[in-house]
């Protein structure tokens, strides 16, 4: 089977899927996300929220999304930083797309007053701001090997000797080739041996996200580990009690994610109506992450100011998650640029 159908079966079987299954959060899960971290990531998007919902003329009733919001961390502490402007609070109406009962049921203890989507085509009517933190980078996506032939795509096949009826399974191409044109032009002529990415269901995401906007008005605010440009490279990989295991070895029970390819996301969206990415360190640099680190830790005892200032470090610092990780901004056209972005476009 294609590498995304496995991906797909692995993370979001009914019975057996990954999400379907766990909270695969925080220290007994599988992986730590940004708001797990500190309370400041999720505030800073919740006056980064905030402005820009000011920038969109301050519509008396709007959307304010989460895409995969985890246990519900994020929006929490972004709608107790909000509350220093009540208005925004009295007009958002708070919706996740989650399709996890596990998580769905963590998100209703931390914001009650959510609602559940399932597809982003199921979004509300009106004005919106989403928010998606390490959400694409959970989307399965295909991969092509160049061979002596062309482009094949990589497929995934049981071996053929199986121990104790235990199913492993093993990396194959495909028999036809796959015109270099589905690729990314910057990685086309790669060498041989080189493998391609891309995230088709990412790319549907995006256009349905710019259709919403054209007619509705909004902006998001995408952070993830990735890309700045299309790259080639496998990025395919699995996390299990915060390990690297093999992404094959136990469909179902490790996380499976892909680099995210920030140039891929922003094709739906005009130069005007993008910005980034950018690094996360200078993205929450440039929203005030120091000094609301100094307020926090002005009223704390010593181990929480070692705990903030480790904090600090792992979001912002090159060697932890501040290089990394990227943010990107797409809006509805003739919105001021958002908060936190140079004025120009990067691509």
């Amino acid at each position: 089977m294609p590498l995304n159908r496995f991906m797909d079966l692995a993370l979001a079987h009914p019975d057996h899927g990954y999400y379907r299954t766990r909270d695969p959060l925080g220290s007994k899960g599988d992986f730590t996300t940004a708001p797990e971290i500190s309370q400041m990531f999720g505030e800073l998007l919740g006056l980064w929220s905030v402005d820009m919902w000011q920038k969109l003329g301050s519509p008396k009733t709007f959307n304010l999304v989460e895409f995969g919001p985890g246990r519900g961390t994020l929006m929490a502490d972004a709608l107790r930083a909000a509350k220093l402007l009540p208005a925004f609070g009295d007009a958002a109406n708070i919706v996740f797309l989650e399709t996890s009962p596990t998580l769905r049921a963590e998100q209703k203890k931390y914001v009650p007053g959510a609602s559940w989507i399932d597809t982003v085509n199921a979004l509300p009517t009106g004005p919106c701001l989403i928010l998606a933190n390490e959400f694409f980078d959970a989307l399965p996506i295909r991969q092509f090997q160049k061979t002596d032939k062309g482009w094949q795509e990589r497929y995934v096949a049981l071996q053929s000797a199986v121990d104790d009826d235990i199913p492993t399974f093993e990396y194959s191409l495909a028999d036809t080739l796959t015109s270099a044109s589905t690729l990314a032009t910057s990685v086309r002529d790669a060498p041989e041996a080189s493998i391609a990415e891309i995230c088709p269901l990412a790319e549907t995401i995006m256009e349905q996200m710019r259709a919403h906007f054209d007619a509705n008005s909004g902006a998001a605010l995408i952070i993830d580990y990735g890309y700045a440009h299309s790259t080639p490279g496998d990025s395919f990989q699995a996390l299990k009690d915060h390990k690297f295991v093999d992404p094959l070895a136990e469909p179902g029970e490790a996380d499976l994610t892909a680099h995210v390819d920030f140039e891929a996301l922003a094709k739906p969206f005009s130069k005007a109506a993008f910005y980034g990415p950018i690094e996360q360190g200078s993205f929450l640099e440039a929203l005030g992450i120091r000094a609301r680190a100094t307020a926090l830790a002005a009223n704390a005892n010593e181990q929480q100011r070692h705990e903030i200032t480790s904090a600090l470090k792992r979001l912002t610092e090159r060697d932890a998650m501040g290089s990394l990780f990227k943010v990107m901004a797409v809006t509805s056209p003739g919105i001021p640029v958002p908060a936190g972005f140079p004025a120009s476009a990067s691509f």
